[in-house]
């Protein structure tokens, strides 16, 4: 693998590791509605598991409201059996035509418990990443030792892995900082 071609490997690795934590963070709520929320939920739709936005359309008519209307309306329960499984701590309510999910205020105590879930989240990010880094030094130490480069173009090499390194975790500390923002100020 060309030297180069390490450090492009990493990089793309490390955006797919910045889009899991922006995916992981979707999922936390931070008392608005937001689509995101009903990501993993899925649905038994005659005997295969659908994804929720596979089978019905997500609006937010208001702030801390989601309206799920399913495009065929016979799955409206199961759509409702289906939010209950997934342990979302919201209560659906069923108005014969669609499911409205009003999202509870925050309290004090819970946007707290939720920075600290972000930050965790955002601590796995840096690991990924970190663990990328150490892959792709790996990769470059034995191209080196092939000769495939002299001492100089090894340790720039290094260099230039560290820097997309940093530049990587400084992206992840911008989402985690964003989300617990969110999370904090409701």
């Amino acid at each position: 693998m060309a030297n180069n071609e390490i450090l492009k490997t990493a990089e793309e690795k490390m955006h797919k590791a910045h889009q899991a934590l922006e995916r992981d963070l979707g999922s936390i709520r931070a008392g608005r509605a937001n689509a995101s929320l009903l990501d993993r939920v899925t649905v038994d739709y005659y005997g295969a598991p659908t994804p929720l936005n596979q089978m019905a359309s997500i609006s937010i008519p208001e702030p801390r409201v989601l309206l799920i209307t399913p495009y065929d309306k016979s799955v409206l329960n199961d759509i409702e059996q289906a939010l209950l499984v997934a342990d979302l701590g919201i209560n659906p309510a069923n108005d014969g035509s669609a499911i409205r999910l009003v999202i509870p205020q925050l309290t004090e105590e819970t946007r707290k418990e939720l920075a600290k879930d972000v930050k965790a989240e955002g601590e796995k990010g840096k690991v990924a990443i970190r663990n990328v880094r150490r892959e792709a030094m790996e990769a470059l130490k034995k191209a080196h030792k092939n000769g495939d480069y002299n001492d100089d173009e090894f340790h720039d090499l290094e260099k230039q892995a560290q820097d997309i390194t940093d530049k990587a975790i400084r992206k992840v500390e911008e989402i985690v900082a964003n989300k617990e923002k969110e999370v904090l100020e409701g």
